[in-house]
């Protein structure tokens, strides 16, 4: 739960709040917005504890806090990975209660771009607080070695060998544009009841993996897929785009404000080829997410 303060330091933190979840979002990564928001609200809790006087540059002096949280936190996630996806349904989401609209969301999608979030998990911690820090944020790299114990030099040299391995696998546009296209074309010919269109978006041979209450139920083949899908789909009141391992995934509701599903899709040759949906509703409370408004 996200904590609001109040008062004149308050004020000028939460100024900062957007750009410092940014920060935190872009390093900690695609699987980490609630974690991103918790670094957030450390820092608070990190300022509050400080003689404001003495802090000159209040945004320089967050930034360096929120980029030194985060990377301890990416480091402990590193030392001690998360379950693969998959293997537990609840860990399906990285998005958190205090996420943004759809539209913040789509346009913090955009800016850094699903290949790049997909890209940033293959570099080594220091290479990824660097490289964001740097090139998306504009940090020094004085301050930026001052947070990873190095040299303004050595953090340089850090910065700029992960640049080299984003840029070495620039590849990955490709295949994340299609991947968001085709989730994007699935949602609008499921929503619509266009049967046809659902038909040229799913692989043939597509499995769909259904979490339920009374346990996992499997649909194969791209015409009985569809067939639910469109039926399914007369459920849904509104729906809000999230990422899902770095992908493009939608978490929806009925009319009531009740969470309906959590969806994940698996994309091959510019198709849908698998289709994870959470619908347990014990599962989908559990993920405490707002209704779109």
């Amino acid at each position: 739960m996200t904590v609001h303060p109040a008062g004149p330091m308050a004020e000028a933190f939460e100024a900062q709040r957007d750009r410092l979840r940014a920060v935190a979002y872009r390093v900690l990564g695609s699987h980490a917005d609630a974690d991103a928001e918790d670094v957030v609200q450390e820092a608070w809790m990190r300022l509050v504890r400080q003689d404001v006087s003495a802090i000159g540059n209040l945004a320089g002096w967050l930034t360096t806090v929120v980029g030194r949280i985060s990377l301890d936190l990416l480091r402990s996630r590193q030392a001690h990975p998360e379950t693969a996806y998959g293997q537990e349904s609840a860990d399906l989401l990285g998005t958190s209660g205090d996420e943004p609209t759809p539209d913040e969301q789509a346009a913090l999608a955009d800016s850094v771009g699903l290949a790049l979030l997909v890209v940033l998990d293959s570099l080594t911690p220091s290479e990824r607080l660097a490289f964001v820090l740097h090139d998306l944020f504009g940090v020094p790299f004085q301050e930026i070695g001052h947070i990873l114990g190095k040299s303004a030099d050595a953090a340089k040299m850090i910065a700029s060998r992960a640049r080299r391995k984003v840029r070495s696998t620039d590849r990955a546009a490709g295949p994340a544009r299609e991947h968001r296209e085709a989730v994007d074309a699935f949602r609008a010919a499921a929503l619509g009841g266009d049967f046809e269109a659902l038909l040229r978006v799913l692989d043939p041979d597509v499995k769909l993996t259904v979490d339920t209450p009374g346990g996992v139920v499997v649909t194969l083949g791209a015409t009985a897929v569809a067939a639910g899908a469109r039926m399914f789909a007369g459920e849904v009141a509104g729906q809000r785009p999230v990422l899902v391992d770095g992908l493009l995934g939608h978490l929806s509701w009925r009319a009531d404000g009740t969470p309906l599903s959590a969806i994940a899709f698996t994309v091959a040759g510019g198709r849908i080829t698998g289709i994870h949906i959470v619908v347990d509703p014990a599962k989908l409370a559990a993920l405490d997410r707002p209704a779109p408004a």
